[in-house]
């Protein structure tokens, strides 16, 4: 008897302190700290108001919202125009809720149970030891699962759709479940709501006030913060390799790096980033600067650093940036330091472009580029992955639209485009470390970068729409440039093409397919991670994986198990390649050599402008 009592008295024990934690221990400061809050509430909602108000901001809500009922519905034509298929499909709803029903009921009554339902392998959201030990968080925690699960099996079992249609659907379904997960939530997100009683509400009264912050920052949007942007400052402690700006055009700076060995290869290196965010991801620090290092290995570097353009860029089309960025950084090379003949390298949409340039100066009988390599470029669009979500004839409409007042597209718009993509990563975890838990994250060099968005500039920005991911002109043989229709067929210099295995942005099929267009030689390779960490992997760093393979042929799944793993990063291999094609050496140039006068210390001017 004794011994039941025992174990009576531990099991009401933990009962008692399970309640216990969710109990408010202090109600005088817990109603002062919800006063509070909500004055900060009001802050947040004024920030967001007053643009308005004084007609610097005007929302555009309407347009996205009716593109995803305008979506939803033809999901839901499928269902519903047979009533049996409907009948069929709540029933399968209704029955998983039972079983998660029944599964708490014997939980309740004591009985060993396991979860019906549970989260996929490295969903970190339910990783708090309440979401599976307490009976209710346990039950939301798997109808949540169960209705997101059966919402995306509607679209995908939904015949009829074409593809266009069931991707955004896809993409939708994704972005609401993400955002109503019980995790998102105090209430209902167990880690939350300890942390607002223990706190006695501080921990929303920080929150809040960060939201107003933000929101005020963003001139009326939220512009959330992913770190502690304080620490970090261009031209300080970022982008800090030695050289100077030899060159300015309308659109782009030129940098030419200060040479850290006595001979360095004959052909410099010409790079040209993305103009979406800017080029310092490849010189962020000493430890993980690809620039600094390629100065180490022996190459003349220059760097295209473009305008963060503004009304006065709003006609600036492909062809200025070929000519007034691309252009002027060959004329810029060859007056340095007496080359005609470089190595280039695109990154991103900045490869889009210099294959676009090669496939031009192909057609004019310019071979002053001899070698080019391509980090995650999509020439063919095909399978471009998520941000084909935001491409067709209306939304383009709706951003030339959008476009047409100012001259460019704010750069906050991309940047949340980015971020939807990986919405779990990249948003919520932030809205709820900062807003919720009322806590400042950490500071960190890539998220301060990846804040440092840019605007686009409405004829170039417009141009990329239509001709890559809407009307896939460049891989089909129909884009038009300076009057030109090019072809990439024409493009025979070597090529090296990296693509990253976890690329959301461009995926690595979509950089494999792309490889086919070209006609010269191309050395396919794969970086483990993604469009950012699979590029900027420092040897020294030792961490991913690339692997290399036979010519980029036949299916991009069956190449990749068939190619050949190397442990660390793919930089040295890469710099092999370039010796492999021309290993002359010279001595080291100046920056500007005798032609050209630095204008004025790197990064330069245009790096530095922040939206």
């Amino acid at each position: 008897m004794s011994g039941n009592r025992k174990n009576n008295d531990n099991g009401k024990n933990k009962a008692d302190a399970a309640i216990s934690q969710y109990l408010v221990k202090d109600p005088e400061a817990f109603a002062q700290n919800m006063a509070l809050m909500i004055e900060q509430a009001g802050k947040a909602a004024s920030a967001w108001l007053k643009p308005r108000e004084e007609g610097e901001r005007k929302d555009n809500v309407a347009e996205p919202v009716a593109d995803v009922v305008k979506t939803f519905s033809k999901v839901s034509e499928y269902w519903l125009s047979d009533p049996s298929r409907a009948l069929e499909a709540q029933t399968r709803l209704f029955a998983d809720y039972m079983s998660i029903w029944a599964n708490s009921v014997s939980r309740a009554s004591g009985e060993p149970t396991e979860d019906v339902f549970k989260p996929d392998r490295g969903d970190k959201r339910f990783q708090d030891p309440e979401w599976a030990e307490n009976a209710f968080f346990d039950f939301l925690k798997q109808t949540y699962l169960v209705t997101s699960r059966w919402a995306n099996d509607l679209v995908e079992n939904a015949d009829g759709l074409d593809e266009h249609t069931r991707h955004k659907a896809q993409f939708y379904v994704r972005q609401i479940a993400e955002a109503i997960s019980p995790s998102n939530f105090v209430m209902t997100n167990p880690e939350l709501f300890r942390e607002t009683i223990e706190s006695d509400g501080e921990n929303l009264v920080r929150g809040l006030k960060m939201l107003a912050e933000d929101v005020e920052a963003g001139k009326g949007e939220l512009k959330l913060r992913q770190a502690d942007y304080e620490p970090f400052e261009v031209g300080r402690n970022m982008a800090m390799t030695p050289g100077q700006v030899i060159a300015r055009s309308d659109v782009a700076e030129i940098i030419q790096y200060e040479a850290a060995t006595k001979e360095v290869l004959k052909r410099p290196l010409l790079i040209c980033p993305p103009w979406i965010n800017k080029f310092y991801i490849l010189d962020l620090n000493e430890e993980k600067s690809f620039i600094r290092w390629c100065v180490s290995q022996g190459h003349t570097v220059f760097v295209i650093s473009w305008v963060n353009p503004d009304s006065r860029h709003a006609k600036k089309s492909w062809e200025h940036y070929i000519d007034e960025g691309l252009g002027l950084a060959l004329d810029s090379i060859e007056k340095s330091t007496g080359e005609s003949e470089v190595n280039a390298i695109g990154y991103c949409v900045g490869g889009t472009l210099l294959a676009v340039a090669l496939a031009l100066m192909a057609r004019r009988g310019d071979k002053r580029i001899r070698t080019a390599t391509f980090f995650t470029t999509q020439v063919d669009f095909t399978y471009a992955g998520d941000l084909k979500v935001f491409v067709d004839e209306d939304q383009i409409s709706s951003i030339e639209n959008s476009m047409s007042g100012k001259g460019y597209l704010d750069g906050t718009k991309m940047a949340t485009a980015f971020n939807m993509l990986r919405s779990r990563d990249l948003i919520w975890p932030y809205v709820i470390n900062n807003y919720m838990k009322g806590k400042k994250p950490m500071p960190f060099d890539l998220l301060y970068w990846n804040s440092d968005s840019t605007r686009l500039g409405a004829a170039n920005h417009s141009y990329y729409l239509r001709n890559c991911y809407l009307e896939n002109n460049l891989a089909r043989g129909e884009m038009v440039i300076a009057g030109e229709k090019i072809s990439l067929g024409e493009v025979t210099i070597p090529i090296y093409n990296l693509a990253t295995r976890e690329d959301h942005i461009a995926p690595a099929r979509s950089a494999f397919v792309g490889s086919k267009y070209f006609g010269g030689p191309v050395d396919f390779v794969v970086s483990g991670s993604g469009h950012i960490a699979g590029v900027v992997n420092p040897p020294a760093l030792k961490k991913y994986q690339f692997w290399t393979g036979g010519k980029p042929e036949g299916e991009f799944d069956s190449w990749l198990a068939n190619a050949e793993e190397h442990p660390g990063s793919w930089w040295p291999h890469w710099h092999e390649w370039i010796k492999s094609n021309d290993n002359t050496m010279v001595s080291a140039r100046k920056p500007g050599g005798k032609a050209l006068k630095p204008l004025e210390p790197a990064p330069g001017s245009y790096v530095k402008v922040r939206i």
